[in-house]
Order: C-alpha cells, then sequence, then structure tokens
C-alpha cells in the first residue's frame, strides 16, 4: 500500500503565500507524475499543476507566474509553492501520484486533502 500525506494549507489574505507539501510513501518502485488537484465547493476538481518524472512541469492558466510546483525524488515528496494568492484559489487541495508500487502494480493514489482559504 501507498501513502500520500499532505501539509501545509491554511487560511491568509490575498496577496499572501502558502506552500503545500506531499510525501509519498510504502510499497514504492517509482513514481511517475505527481500533481495537485483543487475542488472548490460546488465544482468539479480542477489539475492546477503536474510534474513529471522527467522533470516537465504544467499549469492551469489561472495559477502560470504565481504557483511553483517542485518535487524531490529522493524524497517521494511533492511541494507547490502558492504566491500571490487571491480568493479564487480558496479550495481543497489534493496531491496525487501515479505510483509503479513493489509488486510493479501501477495506481493512482491520492492525498486526504488540505483546505486553503483565501480571504479579500
Amino acid at each position: 500500500q501507498v501513502q500520500l500525506v499532505e501539509s501545509g494549507g491554511g487560511s491568509v489574505q490575498a496577496g499572501g503565500s502558502l506552500r503545500l507539501s506531499c510525501a509519498a510513501s510504502g510499497s514504492i518502485s517509482l513514481i511517475y507524475d505527481m500533481g495537485w488537484v483543487r475542488q472548490a465547493p460546488g465544482t468539479q476538481r480542477e489539475l492546477v499543476a503536474t510534474f513529471s518524472r522527467s522533470g516537465s512541469t504544467n499549469y492551469i492558466d489561472s495559477v502560470k507566474g504565481r504557483f511553483t510546483i517542485s518535487r524531490d525524488n529522493a524524497k517521494n515528496t511533492v511541494y507547490l509553492q502558492m504566491n500571490v494568492l487571491r480568493p479564487e484559489d480558496t479550495a481543497v487541495y489534493y496531491c496525487k501520484a501515479d505510483v509503479v508500487q513493489t509488486n510493479w502494480t501501477r495506481k493512482i493514489y491520492w492525498g486526504q486533502g488540505t483546505q486553503v482559504t483565501v480571504s479579500s
């Protein structure tokens, strides 16, 4: 089994910053893409940013220039630095990881979610 544990959410005023972390542990052989997905009340989940094993990154347009995703493969950890936060960034943020386990099965795992609230 694999666990993803998130940390770093909270409440900030508009213009502030937060840094999210997500550490994967358990029966891991390797991890392909890691990323962050968010869901605001009454909306569908939205893929915010991804970081591939090879080092490429992708962002949704609304966070480009404000959010930075990074990754430490040695620690199986992905980060999301969020700057110049806006009220519309308010959501529950989930990390996800595309994991090849030690039994060589491949599966997408999710973190438990962390609340980010940005007040105007």
